[in-house]
């Protein structure tokens, strides 16, 4: 069984809940405020270290409450934190979240995450049969330095696009397995991709995005399931219905969820069931990182059909 390694983000999530979202200009009421332990990079290494994989995460924190908090949090999941550094020049990773509606909006303040640099990945020890994951909220040329290496051992990559950003051939020829959305999917296609399309246009415009014959490209679709291409396979999940209260970390939960599953050797078909459950169970939570499963809940879920 291989170790997941995620070089990301880790950011305290600052988040206002309120019955709807406002207008441009407008102020609205308020419920609560929150404070949960968030960054794509986090939440994915949480969600695979609570489904049972031996996760490592490296990035960085500022020296400050948030980041003494979050470290605390993600220690007690499991997660190796060995490669993550307390920095002075920026604070700790910050999202300010509005939740209404079961939906959301997010500003990220980067902060120390923007310091990553490619010397804090270069001395990870990945193995033949590790699983490398990254999102873009650290800086691309990390992540590139970062699968290279990955690449160099024998190791897998998984690559989340998101916040979704122009990206360059390069790194993307080092990308196995590219999991993203429709709006990050039309956005680095420059194509016109919309909730109510058919699956053909959407594998069509993944075939293009495809870099090399054997990468796999999943398309999640939310409640509608998930869609890939595995080389010249195509697959698809069926969503599962569930009362959404937060879709925070969600598309996280399934990014870490396959990455354990793929760390374990699962097939990728079984791997993406795994995954879409997983991702049917956090949405019906508040929160980001604390909303992750564990592989006991995952698996009664899919005992339950």
């Amino acid at each position: 069984m291989g170790r997941v390694f995620v070089a990301g983000s880790i950011n305290m999530d600052v988040v206002a809940t309120a019955d709807r979202h406002p207008r441009v200009g407008e102020t609205v009421a308020g419920k609560q405020v929150l404070y949960f332990p968030g960054g794509k990079g986090a939440n994915q290494a949480v969600a695979a270290a609570r489904l049972g994989a031996a996760t490592t995460l490296i990035g960085r924190l500022g020296r400050d409450s948030f980041g003494a908090e979050l470290r605390t949090f993600l220690g007690d999941q499991g997660i190796d934190l060995g490669y993550v550094q307390e920095t002075i020049e920026a604070h700790t990773g910050t999202a300010i979240i509005t939740v209404a509606e079961a939906d959301n909006t997010i500003v990220v303040i980067p902060g120390s995450n923007a310091l990553v640099s490619a010397d804090d990945v270069g001395i990870v020890p990945l193995v033949k049969g590790d699983v490398a994951v990254s999102q873009f909220e650290i800086p691309l040329p990390t992540i590139v330095a970062f699968f290279q290496r990955a690449r160099a051992a024998g190791a897998s990559t998984l690559l989340n696009p998101a916040p979704a950003q122009d990206m360059s051939g390069e790194l993307l020829a080092l990308v196995d397995v590219l999991v993203l959305n429709e709006t990050e999917l039309g956005f680095l296609t420059n194509a016109a991709l919309s909730e109510n399309d058919e699956t053909a246009p959407i594998i069509d415009v993944a075939r293009k995005l495809q870099a090399h014959k054997d990468q796999t490209i999943c398309v999640t679709l939310g409640r509608r399931g998930v869609l890939a291409l595995a080389g010249r396979e195509e697959i698809a999940v069926q969503g599962r219905a569930v009362k959404a209260v937060d879709t925070t970390g969600a598309g996280d939960c399934f990014v870490g969820a396959l990455a354990a599953q793929l760390a374990e050797g699962a097939a990728l078909r079984d791997a993406l069931t795994f995954a879409n459950a997983a991702a049917s169970i956090g949405v019906q939570r508040m929160g980001a990182g604390p909303s992750m499963p564990t592989a006991a809940e995952v698996a009664a879920v899919l005992k339950s059909g």
